[in-house]
């Protein structure tokens, strides 16, 4: 409701010629959304028709026109405006909509137990000493038949006593594997050759997985055979400060309400690595984890989705430590925008191929949208705030300031309403229009630059707070800032 009260104070505002634009440009993106949902669902053999480079096209041609008219506003600060509305109005028309109706009837219906499949836990850990014992017993403890659970942690080459703490739970459920230091996608593939049950379950060693996790993994996957994945729903466990009640909300609106959204389409594009569950056939259908990027859980979602299988989320949550320090969150996300990069580019052909299905028409422009076109129109926004701050011009610089940010706090609201979270969080929106977003935005470029010079990149992660803990000092060689190859 706010946000439909903010787009019709925007629109009141706004003159008729921009609207008419804007009812253009937001019809022909519900239009293909529509077309999209329509021809992959009931009539594939008409997929060839109105593909995401006809939408490019229809765009790029709507823009030439609307220009030529006179439609579009010829200012800096219009334009700003003009992408406000828009983002209003796709939000109201598709986002919104969609996790509204996911969040109102996915609700998990667990199986008998008898029912329910034998599943294998791996645990990949390195250096994980303080941690690996409660996140196995997290899983031991879990409300799932306790005979059809098996765990297996793959210590990959730790410098710690991660290999003797996991040895020293006495479970026999637990079976701990030793290897060399390889990366975590490595870690993973040796842990599926002790791996027997129907269903791959992945937890990473700092997380912990909630009660009904498990269950909540496995039930899409009995209850649809061509579900290949199921994802779960990452919360942050430490708080405190911040910097990670940003990376709460911004785990709240950009990945767990944006899954919701694509769940709808069978093709939610990351399982995470922290949880997610997996179909012992789709996962060797698709020959496991590869050592191509940075990011091994988004680069295996896509190779499902591309192999025909279908990514859902679901209720399963994990609580995962986030990095607390600004150092350590520049170490986590460079590597995930270093994969993301890595893995899209891999992957080009889905944007050319229809037959890739909603892969190709709504997941991957979507990531393509986020990783490489967002982040230069949020500094380009900032560049048009600044430029107007500097002319004089504060009154309707700070207006202008005000209503972009309504448009954020509007979605922030809703997303933390849908996830049940503290509405409290929203406050914090307007560091996702300058500030926080901005960080981001730098380390995308960043990231972009090096993949494209192709640096040799090595696995960098945040410092595990307990290890931080313990040395005020990092470490040349292997150090706790666990910086190791994907080789």
């Amino acid at each position: 409701m706010p946000l439909i009260i903010l787009g019709w104070l925007l629109l009141a505002e706004t003159d008729r010629r921009v609207v008419f634009a804007l009812a253009v440009f937001t019809g022909l993106l519900i239009g293909y959304l529509i077309w999209s949902y329509v021809v992959v669902r009931y009539t594939r053999r008409l997929q060839g028709l109105f593909t995401f480079p006809h939408l490019v096209v229809a765009l790029v041609g709507c823009g030439i026109t609307t220009a030529w008219l006179g439609w579009l506003p010829t200012t800096a600060a219009g334009l700003v405006h003009f992408l406000a509305l828009f983002l209003v109005l796709t939000s109201l028309w598709f986002m919104f909509p969609l996790a509204t109706i996911h969040t109102t009837t996915s609700h998990t219906a667990f199986d008998a137990d008898e029912q329910l499949p034998t599943i294998s836990v791996i645990v990949p850990a390195y250096n994980e000493v303080g941690y690996i014992r409660r996140t196995v017993s997290a899983i031991l403890n879990a409300s799932y038949p306790a005979e059809k659970v098996e765990v297996v942690v793959v210590d990959d080459g730790s410098t710690d006593d991660t290999l003797s703490e996991a040895l020293s739970i006495s479970d026999e459920r637990v079976q701990t594997v030793h290897k060399e230091n390889g990366g975590k996608y490595s870690a993973l593939n040796y842990g599926l050759l002790f791996a027997s049950g129907d269903v791959v379950v992945c937890v990473d060693a700092d997380s912990v997985i909630a009660d009904s996790a498990l269950k909540a993994a496995v039930s899409p996957l009995l209850a649809d055979q061509s579900i290949g994945a199921v994802a779960g729903r990452v919360k942050i466990e430490n708080g405190g400060s911040l910097i990670l009640a940003l990376q709460r909300l911004e785990y709240i609106v950009g990945l767990n309400v944006y899954r919701r959204v694509l769940d709808s389409f069978g093709t939610v594009p990351i399982v995470p690595g922290c949880l997610g569950a997996f179909r012992r056939e789709a996962i060797e259908d698709v020959a496991g984890y590869d050592p191509e990027t940075l990011t091994e859980d988004f680069d295996l979602t896509v190779k499902l989705l591309r192999a025909g299988w279908s990514v859902r989320t679901s209720e399963a949550t994990v609580y995962t430590e986030a990095p607390d320090t600004w150092y350590d969150l520049y170490l986590q996300r460079m590597r995930w925008y270093r994969g993301n990069v890595m893995t899209l580019l891999k992957h080009w052909r889905v944007a050319l191929d229809h037959r890739y299905g909603y892969l190709h028409r709504i997941s991957y422009p979507m990531q393509v949208v986020e990783m490489f076109v967002l982040p230069l129109a949020s500094w380009i926004i900032l560049g048009v705030l600044v430029q107007r701050l500097l002319a004089g011009d504060v009154v309707r610089t700070v207006a202008m300031f005000a209503v972009y940010t309504s448009v954020v706090l509007a979605i922030s609201v809703f997303a933390v309403s849908v996830e049940r979270d503290d509405l409290s969080l929203s406050a914090l929106s307007p560091l996702f229009v300058i500030g926080y977003k901005h960080f981001h935005d730098l380390l995308v470029f960043k990231s972009i630059l090096e993949v494209c010079l192709r640096r040799d990149l090595d696995w960098t992660g945040p410092r595990r707070i307990l290890n931080r803990e313990q040395t005020d000092s990092v470490p040349e060689e292997h150090s706790s800032a666990e910086t190791r190859s994907v080789d």
